[in-house]
């Protein structure tokens, strides 16, 4: 054990020293594109397939997936694409749990740079910080002359630009995109309530808290199973259904990508709302469920799994989850969407959306990239029809079929293999299932279980009490982003802390929620709705 720790501040001293020698480095660079190689070269075509007439190398980082190949150049798509483009990919795909510390020793060791990194959700803070120091090229110019498919996207939707630059007005990223079209993506999980259990109570589909209140209750006083272990509200996590609920109370009119911040509807101010009178009696309800026995008493603990060995086995009534079919196996099925509820101050608003632009930090070109025009064209597939088309269904004839009607589908022995579930089916030919990847996810080639008809039927009970405006993550200067790291380790850890003690009544609303809000103020509050206020002005003005 202390050889282990000897170990560890060694390497901790060394990792030290690098990011110094970094920093050092990066004093004397030119910052941005400046300090890359941006020539076509004579093998490059500017448009039209293949990219290059001589074939050439790409090293990318990413994120491996434990459903894929180990080498994705095993992945069907990555070899078709490598013969529609003649570009090959040197992949280093690092596993999840490792990534982080991968991504960060390359980013001070410059011989161990790729050429991009490829879904290795690159931190905001970082993008800034390796970006200003011309680590990472700068794009804004860029985009347009190589990514005519991008460049379109952008111009339709501003606020995926204005998301995407940074505060000293550039660019350093290529975005994941969620087509503004396709509401079931953009709102991912939803509420799900057992529709034959509503039938035999003669209930409608709930339409206010009341209602969903009154649901809860019957199915437990009901006793379907007659085994005394029905589960009204199931779930692994309280934050899924604070983030489902909470616009029937008002708050979080922002979307999902600000777990604490909103606009205030009186200013438009940014607002932090876990101290509003709307979220306390957002807490004050789910007290009460929690107190009634409505809501699965270890929600705070369980795993994933077991949530999904339980509603499998027919004991959940209701649950926040993108589809039950996916999760629950044959009785997903007996489940029905719920619409935005009506709260007790007439507030009816689905909170739980993402913006558009899903992940800014997707795909990163290196100043170590010689071959920049050609990279950004291979990405810029992506963002078009048939790059999605490729990316998601893969080929036509092996992985899916187009129908008399246009409508494309995975082959029946794609989609019914009984030994395995789509995600891992796919995923022997594809590379997309576990998400991270850049491009645009569309309707009509994403087959995840937002695209099945209950999830589309379930999203029309809602998609018109969505916000009109949903922010995506802000940007922030070095300086911003490591303050407001230390505030938020202090002052977001103590909301959801306190909030879980709420909701099972180990805290008192009552007595206890005036000093919940001087807590929370004394832990430099001012300063981070400073930081957030200063984030927010910016991104309008972009």
């Amino acid at each position: 054990m202390r050889f282990r720790s000897l170990s560890l501040a060694l390497i901790t001293i060394l990792l030290l020293f690098l990011v110094a020698c970094s920093s050092k480095n990066s004093e004397s660079s030119v910052s941005g594109s400046d300090a890359n190689n941006v020539e076509e070269g004579d093998y490059f075509n500017k448009t039209d397939m293949p990219i290059v007439d001589e074939p050439i190398t790409i090293s990318f980082m990413g994120k491996g997936n434990s459903a894929s190949p180990d080498d994705y150049n095993d992945a069907l798509v990555w070899e078709e694409y490598e013969k529609l483009t003649g570009i090959h990919i040197d992949w280093e795909m690092v596993s999840s749990d490792a990534l982080s510390e991968k991504r960060n020793l390359a980013l001070v060791d410059e011989d161990s740079l790729p050429d991009a990194f490829y879904t290795a959700h690159m931190p905001t803070v970082d993008l800034q910080k390796y970006g200003s120091q011309g680590f990472f090229i700068e794009l804004n110019d860029l985009i347009e002359e190589y990514m005519p498919n991008l460049t379109k996207l952008l111009e339709e939707n501003p606020d995926i630009r204005k998301g995407l630059t940074f505060p000293d007005g550039n660019i350093y990223s290529l975005p994941t995109i969620y087509d503004p079209e396709f509401k079931s993506v953009l709102a991912g999980n939803k509420g799900w309530i057992r529709e034959d259990w509503l039938n035999k109570l003669d209930m409608d589909i709930p339409e206010t808290t009341d209602d969903f209140f009154e649901y809860l209750k019957g199915v437990r006083d009901a006793d379907f199973n007659k085994d005394g272990d029905i589960i009204p509200f199931g779930g692994y996590r309280t934050t899924l259904l604070v983030r489902w609920i909470k616009g029937a109370f008002g708050v979080g009119n922002r979307g999902l990508k600000h777990a604490y911040i909103d606009a205030d509807p009186e200013t438009d101010d940014v607002r932090f709302y876990p101290i509003t009178d709307g979220y306390k009696e957002m807490l004050d309800y789910l007290n009460k469920l929690y107190d009634e026995d409505l809501i699965l008493s270890n929600i705070f603990s369980i795993e994933k799994d077991q949530v999904y060995a339980l509603g499998s086995e027919g004991k959940i009534a209701s649950t926040i989850h993108n589809n039950p079919e996916g999760a629950f196996g044959k009785i997903g099925k007996e489940y029905v969407g719920m619409p935005a509820l009506e709260g007790p101050n007439g507030d009816k608003m689905y909170s739980y959306v993402t913006s558009s632009l899903a992940q800014s930090g997707g795909f990163v070109i290196t100043k170590k990239n010689e071959n920049v025009p050609a990279t950004l064209r291979w990405m810029d597939y992506f963002y078009s029809d048939e790059g999605a088309k490729l990316f998601f269904m893969g080929i036509e004839g092996v992985t899916f079929e187009e129908k008399d009607n246009g409508e494309i589908d995975y082959l029946d022995e794609i989609k019914n293999d009984p030994e395995m579930s789509l995600d891992q089916k796919i995923s022997q030919y594809t590379t997309w299932p576990g998400g991270g990847y850049p491009g645009i996810v569309k309707e009509d080639y994403f087959k995840g279980t937002e695209s099945l008809p209950s999830s589309l039927e379930a999203t029309e009970r809602f998609e018109d009490d969505i916000p009109e405006e949903v922010w995506p993550s802000f940007t922030y200067t070095i300086e911003e982003g490591e303050r407001l790291e230390a505030l938020s380790a202090d002052i977001e850890k103590y909301v959801d802390e306190m909030q879980d003690k709420f909701i099972t009544g180990d805290e008192s609303l009552e007595e206890d929620w005036d000093k919940y809000v001087e807590t929370i103020k004394s832990m430099g509050l001012e300063d981070y709705m400073e930081i957030q206020q200063d984030a927010y002005d910016r991104y309008k003005s972009n």
